[in-house]
């Protein structure tokens, strides 16, 4: 089982280097179902081999001038804001149980995944619909109090369901920065990195790290990343955005299925 998790960090490494997310999707299932890890220990291994893999991919995207620092920076600090506010306050006030009529139970759990499900379909759909605009004639003009309040509520989402953000950030970063898409996708790994890490130093004194595991599957993703990174540059753009499109469409339906059935 142990050579299907690393094959799966690699495969994890891909993802995140063609797209710029997807990666605390994949990582939290594969170290559960495939390495045996409870899901607090799944989690925080996910911020950390997600933030580092995401911080090695936005450098090599930096090198190739497809990172835009300030817009980053300013996507990164409303999250920061909105992650932590949900996350103390918000979260641990929702009752554990939402709803109950006769047999039909929606537990705080439940409601916090098909929520996922549903941002994430919102957001694949928002992709999908835009994969008609003309990359070419996209500016990197902003409006920074849109970005700010955006950025501001998908903290709050993210802070929500637990997520990353990869999946929320990159439409964001098309449809209201206006950056082409590689440039979303570095951007999006640089937020991701900033978001992962920091959120993985709150964990370092809960829970005992596996090093010796986590180093070696972190960076076998870190070739991934490479990989992907290299693969990018001979995929047509408008494919590439419609590939993570419908792969987080696809990703919404099964988390839907497997919360409601």
């Amino acid at each position: 089982m142990e050579f299907f998790g690393y094959l799966g960090a690699f495969f994890i490494g891909i993802v995140i280097g063609l797209t710029g997310g997807g990666g605390s999707i994949l990582t939290v299932p594969l170290l559960v179902y495939v390495m045996g890890y409870n899901p607090v220990v799944s989690a925080a291994y996910s911020l950390f081999v997600v933030g580092t893999s995401s911080a090695f991919g936005a450098y090599i995207n930096y090198r190739k001038q497809l990172v835009a620092i300030q817009t980053g920076i300013i996507f990164a600090i409303p999250s920061f804001i909105g992650v932590f506010v949900t996350r103390k306050y918000i979260v641990p006030n929702i009752p554990s149980v939402i709803f109950h009529y006769g047999e039909t139970v929606l537990s705080k759990d439940t409601f916090l995944m098909l929520l996922f499900a549903l941002i994430m379909l919102f957001a694949a759909l928002s992709m999908i619909r835009k994969t008609k605009v003309n990359l070419k004639e996209v500016t990197e003009k902003h409006d920074y109090k849109k970005i700010i309040i955006q950025n501001l509520s998908i903290g709050v989402i993210i802070g929500l369901v637990g997520a990353g953000g990869g999946f929320l950030i990159i439409p964001s970063l098309l449809i209201i920065a206006k950056l082409p898409m590689k440039k979303a996708v570095g951007t999006s790994m640089f937020i991701i990195a900033m978001n992962s890490l920091i959120g993985f130093l709150g964990d370092l004194k809960q829970i005992d790290i596996h090093w010796n595991f986590l180093i070696p599957f972190t960076f076998i993703s870190m070739i991934g990343i490479f990989t992907g990174t290299s693969i990018s540059k001979y995929i047509n753009e408008t494919q590439l955005k419609k590939g993570f499109a419908y792969f987080v469409l696809v990703m919404a339906f099964v988390i839907a299925f497997k919360e409601l059935m």
